[in-house]
């Protein structure tokens, strides 16, 4: 078990970027015991005035775009350039049996072996959205590693999204060259949060067929709103490939550029200060249905349940019983 003892020194060697450190920090967070995440609350404590900031970049994409291989390509350039990078990786858990695949450290061979580069697969443990249920966590504590650059991958489905936007700086949609069908199936609320739809595998044959598709996407984000974040210019669509390295140092320039607006804009610091309120309160949800796991909690929940199925007490008179017991 970890000791109060440990968690300080632990706080000690991520400040100096111990990789190590940084592993077992994270799992630390992810680990659902009791004891654990009081230590984990004592951690992420410790690190919260290191005073360092990563960029965070979400990104999402469809089954079969190249995420995996963009990152690889992606992060490997910045590492060239002298940066710290960061990926947390989120893997599809099965809802069966709750392992998960956790394939992208294996598909990233390259970056993996770079000294400067902290790559944590973590399953998303069927957790709403598919964004692992800590990965907020684990983006401070990279930040508190003095890593540069944060870019945090989900498994494209449900409300996968939504959740990682609300914890990043910039949301990058990675899309694969298209036709006019598929472009219709991209939901307009995933259009409205990217800042930038780069169009990956605009190689080879398909190099023209991603030229059309981006100026389609272009022309979709032309229709959206005007966001109040965004500069002239922005949301935009663009062409890469990570399998010839092309457009990548285009697309980082585009990402340094919004951020940098974004900074001297102020609207950097209020959303990061919005953002911290926000998990506040996802936190206190949280830790409210951790209690209704408890064995007590759980038969009182089942009892409730049952006479209310026998109609023996209404929905909301049971629901306010049970709050009441949880001191709601």
């Amino acid at each position: 078990m970890t000791t109060v003892t440990d968690t300080g020194d632990l706080a000690a060697r991520l400040a100096r970027g111990d990789r190590r450190a940084l592993a077992r920090a994270v799992t630390l967070v992810e680990s659902t015991r009791a004891d654990h995440r009081e230590q984990a609350a004592e951690l992420m404590e410790a690190v919260r005035g290191a005073g360092r900031e990563a960029l965070r970049i979400g990104l999402s994409g469809t089954p079969g775009v190249g995420k995996s291989s963009f990152i690889e390509a992606f992060g490997s350039m910045l590492v060239e350039e002298g940066k710290r990078v960061a990926v947390l990786a989120v893997d599809p858990s099965s809802a069966r049996s709750g392992g998960s695949i956790l394939g992208d450290k294996t598909r990233m061979e390259r970056l993996s072996r770079m000294p400067e580069a902290f790559i944590r697969p973590s399953p998303s443990a069927t957790h709403l959205g598919g964004v692992a249920r800590r990965t907020r966590e684990a983006v401070g504590l990279c930040e508190a590693a003095g890593f540069d650059v944060v870019l945090i991958e989900t498994v494209g489905v449900g409300q996968s999204e939504t959740m990682v936007a609300a914890m990043c700086d910039l949301f990058v949609l990675l899309l694969a060259p298209a036709g006019g069908d598929e472009l219709q199936g991209v939901k307009r609320g995933i259009m409205e949060m990217a800042d930038l739809v780069l169009v990956n595998k605009a190689d080879g044959d398909l190099k023209a067929t991603a030229t059309r598709t981006v100026a389609d996407y272009a022309g979709a984000l032309r229709l959206l709103r005007k966001r109040p974040q965004d500069p002239d210019g922005f949301p935009k669509a663009m062409p890469v490939s990570a399998m010839e390295e092309a457009g990548l140092d285009t697309a980082w320039a585009e990402m340094r550029a919004l951020a940098d607006w974004r900074r001297a804009s102020g609207w950097w610091a209020r959303t990061r200060a919005e953002q911290a309120a926000h998990w506040f309160e996802e936190t206190v949800r949280e830790g409210l249905l951790a209690r209704l796991r408890d064995p007590a909690a759980r038969a009182e929940m089942d009892r409730l349940a049952d006479a209310v199925a026998r109609g023996e007490i209404s929905v909301e008179a049971a629901a306010a019983d049970m709050l009441g017991r949880l001191g709601g």
